[in-house]
């Protein structure tokens, strides 16, 4: 490979194994730069109003809504979910920079009278320059989710894609800056995590991080952001579990362990990754469960009627095959539909992997314990609700949980004793922009949304005055 070669960075389109553009492969020297241009910047942008900044906001959404079927194509073409999957990320995206420009009114702080002292109050200014690394499986929305409270709390904010799926991010950009709000406030940054990434935890010049991706990433992030004084939010990895009670609605439950594990292909943070049923409607659920996952049409999103599109690489669909190959012979588990690749494994095109369900694993292996990111829902069978929330609080992640149930006392239960920063009830896996998202243990630090992030990227004074 020359030299040239190596300042590129070719985005592969999944499906098709194609190339689906490319972007320039920044270095630590761009990061810098667009550090130095983000502070020469800073005091204009944060002299202006919430409401000023919330305009351009707005503005931006309605371009992004305007240019939904461009931009969706686009994202379906470098990460490889359905059509109808990237247009709902490209609407959720808008939603996210609506919703924080609608609310840019709360910044404000506080009275405090003290009679002694005389007059306190205290004011939220912004950090600064801010950080913000993207993953590749939910790239638009969550690029949404650190851009809105950033920009609205009075920051630049430079952003990091994956290198897997720069494309959309920039053409986001590219929107925001046709809206007014300048380039040397919103920057984007393409390449490599150990070039790029690594240029923004380890700045001192950052005053805060926002960094969504796996734990063992995000432990890494942890360790180059020590000693440099920056707040850090990390939203890792999840292996959410799903109780399902005896007296659930099983055709709702069904469709909700459907959609809340294919979705993206299984590779997302919050999807549906354990599944356990109560006893006495175990036979009935996987029956219905296996029948509905086997109707799953894989293939190029692109194409109507996809309702699965491939994972994300070759490298992702041969380590989902690889974990799940020798589960019937190793731990007397059974298949009960999928569990093979699509199409002609030889090809270099399209990384495609069927729809998978397996039940009669032990509850201690690692379909269990560990995350798996990819189409694969191990389902496990339990006798009561204290077994079920004892299983499901046996891994190291805490990150999304939810039961279904048509019981006050289930709910209240589940709600209470499970291990996860967002607890769903008779749902999975959808998260309106007003609610706040973040783990527990290792699942990460911190939260994303509602008004909670928005305090994530301001600081407070206090100011006491005295007659």
């Amino acid at each position: 490979m020359n030299e040239k070669e190596t300042d590129i960075i070719d985005v592969i389109n999944p499906a098709t194994g194609e190339s689906a553009g490319t972007v320039k492969r920044c270095t630590k020297d761009d990061v810098h730069s667009a550090i130095e241009m983000a502070e020469d910047a800073f005091s204009g942008w944060a002299a202006k109003s919430p409401r000023e900044r919330a305009k351009l906001l707005f503005l931006s959404a309605q371009e992004i809504r305007e240019r939904q079927t461009e931009l969706a194509e686009l994202l379906t073409a470098e990460q490889g979910k359905p059509l109808f999957e990237a247009k709902n990320e490209i609407q959720g995206c808008a939603a996210v920079l609506e919703y924080y420009a609608s609310i840019s009114g709360t910044v404000r702080g506080d009275f405090l009278p003290k009679s002694d002292y005389g007059y306190s109050f205290t004011v939220k200014k912004p950090l600064g320059i801010c950080g913000a690394i993207i993953p590749w499986n939910m790239p638009v929305l969550i690029l949404a989710w650190k851009t809105g409270p950033a920009l609205v709390a009075g920051n630049c904010l430079i952003v990091k894609p994956s290198s897997k799926t720069p494309l959309t991010s920039q053409k986001i950009a590219a929107i925001l800056h046709s809206c007014g709000i300048p380039e040397d406030v919103f920057s984007v940054v393409t390449g490599s995590g150990s070039e790029a990434g690594s240029a923004l935890a380890e700045s001192r010049r950052i005053a805060a991080l926002s960094f969504t991706g796996s734990v063992e990433t995000g432990n890494f992030v942890e360790k180059l952001s020590c000693g440099t004084g920056k707040r850090l939010t990390l939203e890792l990895g999840g292996s959410d579990p799903m109780i399902v009670c005896s007296d659930a609605d099983i055709d709702s439950a069904v469709a909700g362990a459907v959609a809340g594990r294919y979705y993206n292909c299984g590779q997302t943070c919050t999807a549906v990754k354990r599944l356990y049923v109560m006893e006495d409607i175990a036979e009935e659920f996987k029956r219905k469960l296996t029948e509905k996952v086997s109707q799953i049409k894989t293939g190029n999103g692109m194409i109507k009627g996809t309702k699965m599109g491939p994972l994300i690489d070759m490298d992702a669909r041969e380590k989902i095959s690889m974990l799940i190959s020798g589960i019937e012979r190793d731990y007397g588990a059974e298949i009960l539909t999928g569990g093979k690749i699509t199409g002609t494994p030889e090809l270099k095109s399209g990384s495609f992997f069927e729809p998978t369900v397996i039940a009669g694993a032990p509850k201690d292996c690692f379909l269990f314990t560990e995350e798996i990111f990819g189409p694969v829902l191990p389902v496990a069978v339990v006798k009561d609700m204290d077994e079920a929330i004892e299983e499901a609080n046996r891994t190291k992640f805490g990150l999304g949980a939810s039961v279904w149930t048509k019981s006050l006392k289930n709910s209240f239960e589940a709600t209470e004793m499970l291990d996860a920063g967002i607890v769903w009830v008779n749902r999975h896996l959808k998260i309106p922009p007003e609610v706040p998202f973040g783990g527990e243990k290792e699942s990460g630090s911190g939260r994303e949304n509602g008004l909670s992030a928005l305090d994530r990227y301001m600081k407070e004074k206090t100011v006491i005055m005295t007659p």
